[in-house]
C-alpha cells in the first residue's frame, strides 16, 4: 500500500514540475516577445515620437531638437558635385544631382577600438554599416542630346569610422572603406542604350566618394579657438617605385597570349593612379618604369598593383592584384619584393596561380632624421640612385640681365658597371649524359650590348671568374639581363635566366651575392657587380 501511495504523490510531484516549467517558459517567452517588440518600436521611433513621449524637462541640456536633415543634405550635395564634375566622364556634357536626400535610416557601430600610435591624443576606429534608404537621383545629359535621370539605388557601405582625438581637436570623417555598394537605374528608360555609359557613372561616383571621405581625408573642427593647421592633411615623405616586371600570369586570351600592363596607386584616385606601358603577346612582361607617389599616412596606406590584359576598344580585363603596406617599408632603404597576384584583395583564400609582380620600393620621409637624409632631394650630390631616382630637378641659371632662369634639368645616371660571374651551383643537366657545358650571355637590355663567358664543359657547378665591363648611358632605366645556355655541337639548349635591376649596385657602389634562376627547374649564379659614376646633366628649356 504505501509503494502505491509513494507513487503516486511522485506522479502528481512530477507533473507539478512540468506544469510549472511549461508556465514559467510561457511567461520568458512573453516577455521575450514584448522586449523584441519595445525594441523594434524604438527602432521606428521619430523624433516626433520621441517628443510626444518625453517632455522637454526629460531630456538633459545638451540634447538639442533641430531639423538638420535638410541642411546636411545639402550640405553633402554641395560639397559633392564639384568633384562629381571634377570626374565627370567625358562622353557626358554635364553630371549633377536632381534631388539628393540623406533618408530616414542611421549607420549602425558594430564595434569599436582603440589605437595607441605613439602620438599625443586618442585615436578610436569604429565599425561602421549604412545600408540606407535616401533619395539620389542625377540628372545627367550626353554631347548627342540624351537627357537621363538616373537613381542611385540600395546604397550599402561598410567601412571604419576613425575618430582622432587631439588636445581640443577632433577630426572627421576619416573612412577607411571596406565595401561601398549601389545600383543605377534610369528613371523612364534604359542605360544599356549607351555603351559604357553604367560603367563611367558608377567609376565616378565611386571615385568622388573616395576622394573625399577616404582615409587619410580628414575634417579639423576645431572646439577652442586657435591655429591647428598642422592637424590639416599634408604629405609625409614620398613612396618610389619601380615596376620591374611579372612572371608567370595568367593568359586571358584565347589566341595569342594576353598583352598586360600595370595600374598602381596609393589612393584610389583617378588623377593620382600610375599606369605602366602596355607589353604585347607576353605573360611575362619586362616593364622596368619608375613612378612616384605621396604618402600622407605611412602607418595606414597601402601601395596596390593591378595588372590589366589589354583588350583595345573593350574594357581591360583584370588578371590579378596584390598590395603591401607602407609601415613595412624602412624609411630610406630600398626593398626588393615578389609580390603574389590574387583575384580580389579582399579575399585571402584565393590559391590559384595568377602569376607574380616584381617591385621595387623606396619610401622617404619628409625631413628625415636620425642620421638619414632624404636620397631624393634635388640638394643632394648625384652619385648614387639614391641621390638621382628622381624624374627630374631644377637647375638655375643666370640670363644676361643678372635674373635667373629655372630650367628643368633630368639626371642621367652614367657611369660603368662591372659585373664578376663568379659560378653557378646546382644547374639543371641538359646531356644525355646527366651533365652540361654552361656558359653565362651578358646582356644591357637598353643599350643591347652583349657578351658571355667561356664554356665549362661537363659540369652543373661550374666556375668562371670572369669579369666584363659595360659602359651605361642611362642606369636609372637599364637592366642587366644573364642567360645561361648549353653548348651544343649543333647548337645551344637554354637552361635559365636571371634581371637584375641597377638599383642596387648603383646605390650599395659594390655587392656580392646569389641569384635563382627563373624558367629553370634548378639552379643559381654567383655575382659580384661594381658601379663607377658618372653622373651627367640634360637641360630642357
Amino acid at each position: 500500500m504505501s509503494f502505491v501511495i509513494g507513487v503516486v504523490i511522485g506522479i502528481v510531484f512530477g507533473l507539478a514540475i512540468i506544469v510549472a516549467f511549461v508556465k514559467s517558459e510561457n511567461a520568458r517567452s512573453k516577455q521575450r516577445t514584448n522586449l523584441a517588440s519595445g525594441i523594434a518600436a524604438f527602432a521606428r521611433m521619430t523624433v516626433d515620437d520621441s517628443r510626444k513621449i518625453f517632455t522637454p524637462e526629460h531630456y538633459p541640456s545638451w540634447v538639442v531638437f533641430s531639423n538638420q536633415q535638410k541642411a546636411a543634405s545639402e550640405l553633402v550635395k554641395a560639397n559633392v558635385e564639384p568633384i562629381l564634375e571634377q570626374y565627370r566622364p567625358v562622353i557626358l556634357a554635364s553630371l549633377k544631382f536632381s534631388k539628393f536626400t540623406l533618408g530616414t535610416v542611421a549607420p549602425q557601430f558594430t564595434g569599436i577600438s582603440i589605437i595607441e600610435d605613439g602620438s599625443e591624443g586618442i585615436t578610436m576606429e569604429l565599425e561602421m554599416q549604412w545600408d540606407g534608404n535616401p533619395s539620389i537621383i542625377l540628372d545627367i545629359k550626353t554631347y548627342l542630346g540624351v537627357a537621363l535621370p538616373v537613381q542611385v539605388k540600395n546604397i550599402g557601405f561598410t567601412g571604419i569610422f576613425r575618430l582622432i582625438f587631439r588636445p581640443l581637436v577632433n577630426e572627421f570623417p576619416c573612412f577607411g572603406a571596406k565595401k561601398l555598394d549601389f545600383t543605377l537605374k534610369v528613371i523612364g528608360g534604359d542605360m544599356t542604350a549607351i555603351p559604357g555609359l553604367s560603367d563611367a557613372i558608377e567609376g565616378t561616383i565611386r571615385d568622388a566618394i573616395e576622394d573625399s571621405i577616404t582615409w587619410p581625408v580628414r575634417k579639423v573642427i576645431p572646439i577652442l579657438p586657435g591655429d591647428y593647421s598642422d592637424l590639416e592633411l599634408k604629405p609625409t615623405g614620398v613612396l618610389e617605385v619601380k615596376l620591374v616586371q611579372a612572371k608567370e600570369l595568367t593568359n586571358k586570351d584565347i589566341i595569342g597570349k594576353s598583352d598586360p600592363f600595370a595600374k598602381l596607386y596609393v589612393r584610389p584616385i583617378r588623377d593620382r593612379m600610375k599606369k605602366s606601358k602596355i607589353i604585347n603577346n607576353d605573360l611575362n612582361p619586362i616593364w622596368n618604369e619608375h613612378f612616384e607617389f605621396v604618402v600622407e599616412d605611412p602607418l595606414t596606406q597601402h601601395l596596390v598593383v593591378k595588372i590589366y590584359d589589354d583588350e583595345g576598344l573593350q574594357s581591360a580585363e583584370l588578371i590579378g592584384c596584390a598590395h603591401i603596406r607602407l609601415s613595412e617599408l624602412e624609411p630610406g632603404k630600398v626593398k626588393d619584393i615578389w609580390l603574389k597576384l590574387v583575384k580580389d584583395l579582399e579575399i585571402q583564400r584565393d590559391q590559384k596561380n595568377r602569376g607574380q609582380v616584381h617591385l621595387e620600393l623606396l619610401y622617404c620621409p619628409n625631413g628625415m632624421s636620425n642620421g638619414l637624409s632624404n636620397p631624393f632631394a634635388k640638394n643632394e650630390s648625384m652619385t648614387s640612385l639614391e641621390r638621382v631616382l628622381k624624374n627630374g630637378a631644377e637647375g638655375k641659371e643666370a640670363s644676361s640681365n643678372g635674373s635667373e632662369n629655372r630650367k628643368r634639368r633630368e639626371v642621367i645616371v652614367r657611369g660603368v658597371l662591372s659585373v664578376t660571374v663568379i659560378s653557378a651551383d646546382d644547374l639543371p643537366p641538359a646531356d644525355i649524359t646527366g651533365k652540361a657545358d654552361p656558359y653565362v650571355v651578358l646582356i644591357m637590355k637598353k643599350a643591347q650590348i652583349r657578351n658571355k663567358t667561356r664554356v665549362v664543359n661537363e659540369s652543373l657547378n661550374p666556375v668562371w671568374n670572369q669579369t666584363f665591363d659595360f659602359v651605361v648611358e642611362d642606369g636609372l632605366h637599364d637592366m642587366l639581363m644573364l642567360e645561361v645556355w648549353d653548348h651544343d655541337t649543333f647548337g645551344k639548349d637554354f637552361m635559365g635566366k636571371c634581371i637584375l635591376t641597377l638599383t642596387r649596385v648603383l646605390m650599395e657602389g659594390e655587392y656580392k651575392d646569389t641569384f635563382e634562376l627563373a624558367e629553370a627547374k634548378s639552379g643559381k649564379l654567383n655575382l659580384h657587380l661594381k658601379w663607377n659614376p658618372q653622373p651627367i646633366y640634360r637641360d630642357h628649356q
